[in-house]
């Protein structure tokens, strides 16, 4: 049997999701082993291996995580969701007092013994989604109702983003607005979600009002600057500056891998502004085949809520997949200056253990949810093909 004969036997699902994850890890290994060059020559005295070899493990590291997920039956995620969810609301409230402090911001917690750090914002998002997806599917009896579906929704959907917006706003606003639209998808009333927009913006002032009495809680002044840097000129902005001039150095085709001038002087280019080096490297054909890929993943898991016959299935892909095509176009609207810096990453793309843990886990899901839908067809066309054949038995009589 052939590798393509053995991968399409074992492998069920959306092949093209498959293509997708591999696609993506692909790029990654090639951008970051160009980008962090800069860092390896500081920091490991020019062993550029160091950073790769780290960086393939945690790739190794994330596709066993996506094939553990993508074999469990992703129903069993309804079932343990409130425990889940407790455990992400105790993460953050752990880091939110005591979290470790890395570029001004409270965000990362370390796991005893390994020694390793990781952002329990992640965590928090995957458990939102999972929770918002059983409630909208349970709920579907009521969900034009206010006190039935939608209020007890909104609660969580605060709580989780509350308590990550103080140190980071902008993974905050994302997941917002992931739910939201999960919501639109789930069929809850339009006004409610305006409602929900409004009281997002109530949320966001009382946040605003917290930081001007403790700027050391609520990362206000940061906010602001941010802003006002954006309004002003993008050459007020070092690192954007930058990355303008890495897309613009690289034209149409790029001046080839590894030779990337402005990894020498992005601030992080493994990682915020990883896009822009591989729009230097592999030019803007390079640049838009990313954003080609990201919009095809949402349109495979658009397939899979059209043909998910449970509820919960279909939201559930469907968010996970906003989750990581609305960050990834945040990360490439910083890198061309539509939007003001966040300090999010590419999914899968970027350097970073937690980002791809996370965004491996999140892939995995969507994949059950898919493996489940082919083997309901394949059993749906099964049972046809029977009562055809039972059908033209009984004729010859």
């Amino acid at each position: 049997m052939s590798v393509g004969a053995s991968i399409h036997k074992y492998l069920k699902g959306d092949k093209y999701i498959w293509l997708i994850l591999l696609g993506l890890t692909l790029a990654s290994v090639l951008a970051v082993y160009s980008a962090s060059g800069g860092m390896a020559h500081r920091y490991k005295g020019g062993d550029t291996e160091h950073y790769l070899i780290r960086h393939f493990l945690i790739i190794a590291l994330g596709l066993g995580v996506t094939f553990i997920c993508y074999k469990l039956d992703y129903m069993i995620y309804s079932r343990l969701i409130p425990l889940i969810f407790l455990v992400a609301i105790g993460l953050l409230i752990y880091t939110f007092f005591w979290g470790i402090e890395i570029n001004e911001a409270r965000r990362w917690v370390k796991i005893p013994i390994i020694n390793l750090s990781f952002q329990t914002s992640d965590f928090g998002k995957l458990a939102l989604i999972i929770f918002v997806a059983r409630s909208i599917s349970r709920k579907q009896a009521k969900i034009k109702e206010w006190g039935g579906a939608f209020v007890p929704i909104i609660f969580p959907i605060f709580i989780i983003c509350l308590l990550i917006a103080p140190s980071d706003l902008s993974t905050s606003i994302l997941l917002f607005v992931t739910c939201m639209l999960m919501m639109f998808v789930g069929r809850i009333k339009f006004k409610y979600i305006g409602l929900l927009i409004l009281a997002a913006m109530v949320g966001f002032a009382f946040l605003i009002l917290v930081g001007s009495f403790f700027p050391d809680i609520v990362r206000v002044s940061t906010w602001i600057g941010r802003v006002q840097e954006f309004l002003a000129s993008s050459e007020s902005v070092y690192q954007v500056q930058q990355s303008l001039i890495a897309i613009a150095n690289g034209e149409w085709f790029g001046v080839g891998p590894g030779n990337s001038i402005q990894r020498n002087y992005l601030p992080y280019p493994y990682a915020d502004f990883i896009f822009a080096i591989i729009c230097e490297e592999y030019g803007l054909l390079g640049g838009l085949s990313i954003i080609a890929i990201f919009m095809f993943l949402l349109f495979r898991c658009s397939l899979i809520v059209y043909r998910s016959p449970k509820a919960f299935g279909a939201i559930l892909a469907f968010g996970l997949a906003l989750n990581l095509v609305i960050q990834a176009f945040a990360n490439i609207a910083v890198s061309v200056n539509l939007v003001p810096v966040t300090g999010l990453t590419l999914p899968f793309v970027s350097m970073g253990g937690t980002s791809m843990l996370f965004s491996s886990i999140s892939i995995g899901i969507i994949l059950s949810v898919s493996r489940y839908i082919e083997r309901v067809q394949a059993q749906e066309a099964q049972e046809k093909l029977v009562f055809q054949t039972g059908r033209i038995h009984e004729s010859d009589y």
